[in-house]
């Protein structure tokens, strides 16, 4: 499969499953620190939706900040759509070419599968990204990369305990591919998930 297939699938398979939450799902948290399900599924569809000068225009209007300006965008965007127009956002431009500034099409579809377990494992649901996209991702992963995500590998290896994997030096820290990725793109993990003696530096408090 093509990473442009990989991408569209991606997109079609978490919009049909954000039209099966409840209304109490959409408001729930993730693990996107703030947003509920609303504002993730909002950002992941910003792409699709904004033009070049209008992302300028909301970078000018957040200073210069690109974190104020997607997390203004987010939370506006998610109290004016429907829940079934933000699935139907993904839907509808599942094969739309947007990337994001840098990365190319791995970071496209990195973009998609790390939102859309944001929600998942959040919500508890029992959602397994197929095993080519993830190890496409895991082959991206750089200690480089995880810094500009916020994540501290230092110390660490990663070990995946369902697929051949492992990343960096150190005390072995194992999971399931996807929740490595996770940890890998900065995220700290609902507790249980993670193995090994510094899991508490990757675990939600």
């Amino acid at each position: 499969m093509s990473i442009e297939a990989a991408i569209a699938a991606e997109r079609r398979e978490l919009a049909d499953l954000l039209d099966g939450l409840t209304a109490e799902q959409w408001a729930a948290p993730t693990l996107c620190a703030g947003w509920r399900v609303r504002e993730v599924a909002a950002h992941m569809s910003m792409g699709f939706r904004y033009s070049l000068p209008k992302v300028a225009a909301e970078l000018v209007r957040a200073r210069g900040s690109l974190h104020r300006m997607t997390d203004r965008c987010a939370r506006r965007d998610a109290a004016a759509a429907t829940t079934g127009e933000l699935a139907g956002f993904l839907r509808d431009n599942a094969r739309h070419p947007w990337t994001p500034p840098v990365g190319g099409l791995a970071s496209a579809l990195g973009h998609d599968v790390v939102h859309g377990l944001d929600i998942t494992v959040a919500l508890g649901l029992d959602r397994r990204v197929p095993e080519d996209r993830v190890r496409l991702l895991l082959e991206k992963v750089t200690l480089r990369s995880a810094r500009f995500f916020g994540a501290d590998l230092s110390g660490v290896e990663l070990r995946a305990d369902d697929l051949d994997w492992s990343f960096g030096t150190g005390t072995p820290l194992s999971g399931a591919a996807q929740d490595l990725l996770l940890v890998a793109f900065g995220r700290k993990l609902p507790p249980g998930r993670l193995h090994g003696e510094r899991q508490h530096r990757f675990v939600a408090a």
